[in-house]
């Protein structure tokens, strides 16, 4: 017989909803499991075993982020099955940066309100970002805490736990000037600078379901469209060419994130006319009146990632990148002066 407590339901707590909730995940949490996975989902931890042969110096490599503020639009348009899959790419995306495959992943969902069909939606969109990412969901928690949250809303974030090879690490040791730096484009805005963008589209009082020519979409659709999981590609580019550094192009944009990859001695130098910036950019930056500088500063501008690799490896890493069913391009290339980026 299952835990029930009349008490803790009339403050707000329905421990029923909570096992309904875990039921309906069941099936999407199902379709992650990998041959690692030792443990159903129910226990106080999550077991797992790696296969470590053919691993000279077995290195985990961990992860751990949230999806932030988009969360709100999810709830201005009630819609929870994708925010999942940003929260699995914020920490995947982060791990495969030092060369490491992506074990396991952990979520944290904390709720004003169980909803146990919206609770296994949001975990739907969990399940669908680790299938992508090649790794198992082995476990998570569920809170609900109202008057901390209201009914409607509640937070998201994981932890992603990887394994690389010591023998392989991408740690930006071998960069050299004059090395290509590849761009990996984004499926929009993924998940930051979301505070700037709800303030510029005003989003609580503009309808999202809005049809827009500029976008091809609703602005809805554009604002929600999951953060690409670049996993897979990046491990096909892994196996062709010596990659030297990889960045995950997160709050901050190019300006924080590309130089975290780089020697304090480099500069990348970046083709501005190459870059392939998505129409949401453009909009952003007309609507909020938003200087260059800080667009760079804040979004990825249409490059979810970048890596860098010797100058005659820069076609056959965009072309296996392609044959994997990522874009790529090259979009500038390593110099010295660490001024750390460069745009011209």
């Amino acid at each position: 017989m299952k835990s029930q407590s009349e008490s803790y339901r009339a403050a707000g707590v329905d421990i029923t909803a909570g096992y309904r909730a875990v039921e309906l995940m069941k099936e999407h949490i199902a379709r992650t499991t990998t041959s690692g996975v030792l443990s159903g989902v129910g226990g106080f931890g999550g077991l797992f075993a790696p296969d470590l042969k053919g691993i000279g110096k077995p290195i985990l490599v961990s992860g751990t982020d949230g999806v932030g503020t988009k969360l709100k639009i999810a709830f201005l348009m009630d819609k929870h099955d994708t925010v999942g899959v940003d929260c699995v790419a914020m920490c995947v995306n982060d791990v495969i940066c030092c060369g490491a495959k992506p074990l396991f992943f952990l979520d944290y969902i904390a709720v004003g309100k169980n909803v146990p069909q919206r609770v296994a939606s949001i975990v739907s969109g969990v399940a669908e970002g680790c299938v992508q990412a090649g790794c198992a969901l082995i476990g998570g928690e569920t809170a609900e805490m109202p008057g901390f949250y209201g009914e409607d809303e509640y937070d998201l974030a994981g932890f992603a736990v990887g394994l690389a090879d010591g023998e392989r690490l991408i740690d930006g040791t071998s960069v050299q000037a004059g090395d290509a730096l590849i761009a990996l484009p984004s499926s929009g805005l993924h998940s930051n600078g979301f505070s700037l963008v709800r303030r510029i589209f005003d989003v609580e009082n503009t309808d999202l379901n809005l049809y827009s020519a500029e976008l091809s979409m609703t602005l809805g659709e554009a604002l929600l469209t999951p953060t690409k999981i670049y996993v897979s590609a990046v491990s096909a580019l892994q196996e062709k060419v010596k990659v030297k550094a990889l960045s995950h192009i997160t709050g901050g944009g190019f300006y924080e994130n590309i130089p975290r990859s780089l020697p304090k001695w480099a500069c990348a130098k970046i083709e501005k006319a190459s870059l392939e910036i998505p129409p949401i950019f453009r909009l952003l930056q007309k609507q909020g009146k938003i200087p260059e500088r800080d667009m760079f500063n804040t979004f990825n501008m249409g490059v979810g990632m970048s890596a860098v690799v010797a100058a005659e490896d820069a076609q056959v890493a965009v072309d296996t990148l392609r044959q994997a069913g990522q874009a790529a391009y090259v979009m500038g290339e390593i110099a010295e002066g660490g001024e750390g980026i460069l745009l011209c």
